[in-house]
């Protein structure tokens, strides 16, 4: 990875890209430490102090911290992430939006276009909602004491920063993709992770290593070093084996006479990928047991009894705590939500019968299965069982935090999710900077 950045480096189309990126990232950090007006950031940190693991950590995690210092992009990349799944789904429910999508560049501009109306519109919302919410119960500064024209303009001005925030998010995210390395909303994402990785690290050494050392155990601390060490290496690892699994498929397409010519006999392959849903399960699994929490949290519950109960078992501080081992119930679910979730987006993403129908037009047929249904039925069995390889996987990787966090109180922002991304995203920015190098090269050659 470092010889391609210096290789990169040496070429100067590609070191520009890669500097303007830099600094785009850079004006994303600064925007994360403006506070937006009239807002009271110490009402969040407090009110959610004892869930920064729980239904709002990986969101604050995936906003670089500008969740809980509600700076001008507290509520970051993550409106235009719903907005573009929003869109990918009602692309499969409504045949006009899929017909838009196979209609070429112009089409796909037109559904960049209405997910960018969609992620204001979902900015919109979700300001309004904590300003209003939120802003009664201490989010505003003095809002109790001010008159009626005062309190409207403090939460227009709140719902006005933070949506511009987040549509100005989006923007940099598209020029990076533009004029940049990678895919800018990507980046974007993984700086704000990234910009939490050395506080956390640095907790989790400070808790188990240098406390060891102090209270003159060096053994325990030298030992707790090598366990931490070895479960981010270890998931780091499993993350890149997860992400670059590939199941080949060997397509044959059969000779056939075109004008003069005898055109075919290829052998092709289709790559299905290990993990076909990438970390959109763990997503989907993650936002249906935090908003009850959530939506609690906005009305002020904080009562007793039945759904009091609910929401401890939804509550992930609770779970693999060897004093309160019943509420792991919630862990069971959310690792079934993941599988579930992972079978989900991969049927409505990869259409075995499309892809069956296109081999069967072009003269192509997997040796051994006769094309048309009996293709398409293959494809779906081999596709349940690489969903179910991937889906485990996945489960792995986002337990395994939840686990060291109850057993051991090990907390941190980052986990399973957040590693996925990141690994995902650089393995995936480093792929293109090298075919940018090699298009380069052969541009090169080519007017020599």
């Amino acid at each position: 990875m470092f010889t391609t950045l210096k290789n990169a480096f040496k070429i100067r189309e590609i070191r520009g890209k890669i500097l303007f990126t830099f600094a785009m990232l850079v004006v994303i950090r600064i925007g994360s430490q403006l506070p937006t007006p009239g807002i009271n950031s110490q009402y969040i940190r407090d009110m959610f102090s004892a869930q920064a693991e729980g239904a709002l950590g990986f969101f604050d995690a995936i906003t670089g911290g500008s969740f809980f210092n509600m700076s001008i992009l507290a509520l970051g990349i993550n409106p235009y992430i719903t907005s573009s799944i929003i869109m990918q789904l009602l692309t499969i429910a409504f045949p006009k939006l899929e017909e838009m999508q196979r209609d070429g560049e112009d089409g796909r501009k037109k559904i960049a276009s209405i997910t960018r109306y969609v992620t204001v519109a979902l900015a919109l919302f979700q300001s309004i909602v904590m300003a209003v919410g939120f802003g009664r119960q201490g989010l505003l500064t003095g809002y109790s004491s001010m008159s009626g024209g005062a309190k409207a303009l403090s939460i227009i001005t709140a719902v006005a920063t933070l949506t511009a925030g987040s549509a100005f998010l989006m923007w940099i995210g598209e020029r990076i993709t533009e004029n940049g390395i990678g895919n800018g909303i990507s980046i974007v994402l993984v700086i704000n992770i990234i910009s939490r990785l050395p506080e956390d690290i640095s907790n989790l050494f400070t808790m188990f290593v240098v406390d060891k050392f102090s209270q003159g155990a060096p053994a325990t601390g030298l030992l707790a070093a090598a366990v931490i060490v070895g479960v981010i290496v270890g998931m780091v690892v499993l993350v890149i084996i997860l992400n670059d699994g590939v199941r080949n498929i060997p397509v044959q397409y059969a000779n056939k006479v075109q004008g003069r010519k005898m055109v075919g006999g290829q052998t092709s392959s289709i790559p299905l990928k290990v993990n076909t849903a990438g970390v959109i399960p763990v997503i989907f699994a993650q936002s249906i047991l935090q908003t009850p929490i959530i939506i609690s949290s906005f009305v002020g519950y904080h009562g007793t009894g039945v759904w009091s109960e609910i929401l401890k078992y939804l509550n992930s501080n609770l779970w693999c705590d060897p004093g309160q081992i019943k509420y792991s119930v919630g862990l069971l679910v959310y690792m079934v939500l993941i599988v579930l979730f992972a079978y989900f987006y991969t049927s409505i993403t990869f259409n075995p019968l499309m892809i069956a129908d296109n081999m069967k037009k072009q003269g192509g047929f997997i040796p051994g299965i006769r094309p048309g249904k009996p293709t398409s039925d293959y494809l779906n069995k081999v596709l349940n069982y690489i969903v179910f390889v991937g889906a485990v996987g996945l489960t792995i990787i986002s337990v395994i935090p939840y686990i060291f966090s109850g057993v051991f109180n090990a907390s941190v922002s980052f986990g399973g999710t957040s590693l996925i991304i990141i690994v995902s995203v650089v393995l995936e920015t480093m792929k293109q900077v090298e075919s940018q190098m090699l298009v380069r090269n052969y541009k090169g050659f080519l007017e020599n």
